[in-house]
């Protein structure tokens, strides 16, 4: 596992490492960006959606062009659900990689990543489906937990039909995004299907419970995502406290046996370091191949800044590698 600046410090003598050039200027564009609206805990759950489908318009454009892309809708539980395809190039099959956004479960959507989802297809030359998921606080865990595992195995049932390898199926997300991913794997893994490849986490949402020192470190707002965002993104998530008792929801707590191969992606100025940085050393010591790297200098969100960012294209570049190992296509 790779440990670049990992910090096992404690609050009182933690050292603030040096925060990427190119970070500060992901931020303030985002905060001028973000200017004309009110705070996003504020007003309602559409009033900030709207406000970040604004924040984040930027970071989604430009980038790699696809052959094609394609969206349906997939039937669930909870009804219909759309999915966005990506096809980077006109090849009968490929692998793919099913992709979830970040934004605490609340906001954000496939819009926002849409670049995201892009450069993932284009550099690891897999297709990539994006899962738009229903968000809360309309739709509390476990809903689009359960709508994404239903899309998973239809995607699994109608690959061939998709132009999809299923036998080269990968999951995958941001912050919330990795969440959910976790927990489609553990709720598939105990329903004895073994369907995926890999799993793919950035700077992932796995403890739910803001305690841990990276909290007190990078949670006052001045590195992206705070430690007051985790607990109103929380709060909307679950409808009672119980349900982080459930690993689905809290995978910090999960039994970790037998799930596919992890690639971590890790911020390093992130108040979920800690926890990320726990969760891929407890999934190596359940005998889960890991690769996990910390990212120096880096926010959360940080990839979302690779028009602009090096550190954020060498995050791609590098879990592209992975993806190609683990899809037989290196």
């Amino acid at each position: 596992m790779n440990k670049e600046n990992y910090l096992a410090l404690s609050v009182d003598d933690a050292v603030l490492p040096v925060i990427d050039p190119d970070m500060t200027r992901f931020m303030a564009l985002q905060s001028e960006d973000g200017a004309a609206f009110a705070r996003w805990d504020l007003g309602t759950a559409t009033q900030a959606r709207e406000a970040f489908e604004v924040i984040r318009r930027r970071w989604a454009s430009g980038g790699p062009q696809m052959h094609s892309t394609v969206e349906h809708h997939v039937p669930t539980v909870h009804g219909d659900v759309r999915i966005r395809v990506y096809y980077p190039s006109e090849r009968a099959t490929l692998p793919a990689l099913i992709y979830l956004h970040g934004g605490g479960f609340v906001v954000f959507s496939l819009d926002t990543h849409d670049r995201v989802m892009r450069e993932y297809a284009a550099r690891a030359g897999v297709a990539v489906v994006g899962i738009d998921y229903s968000r809360a606080p309309e739709a509390r865990f476990p809903q689009a937990l359960e709508e994404i595992v239903d899309a998973t195995r239809w995607l699994h049932r109608h690959a061939e039909s998709l132009g999809i390898d299923a036998q080269a199926l990968l999951i995958g997300g941001d912050s919330a995004g990795a969440n959910l991913s976790l927990g489609t794997a553990l709720q598939l893994r105990d329903a004895g299907q073994s369907l995926l490849r890999g799993m793919v986490f950035n700077y992932g949402a796995f403890d739910m419970i803001p305690w841990r020192d990276s909290y007190a470190r990078f949670g006052g707002g001045e590195y992206s995502l705070s430690s007051h965002d985790m607990v109103c993104f929380v709060n909307r998530y679950i409808s009672h406290r119980d349900e982080l008792s459930d690993p689905r929801c809290r995978p910090i707590t999960a039994n970790l046996d037998h799930l596919p191969p992890a690639c971590f992606a890790i911020a390093e100025l992130d108040p979920l370091y800690d926890e990320n940085v726990e969760m891929a050393e407890r999934l190596q010591a359940a005998g889960v191949p890991v690769s996990a790297t910390v990212y120096p200098g880096t926010v959360h969100s940080f990839l979302e800044a690779v028009s602009i960012a090096s550190v954020s294209d060498r995050a791609f570049a590098e879990q592209a590698t992975w993806i190609k190992q683990r899809v037989g296509t290196a």
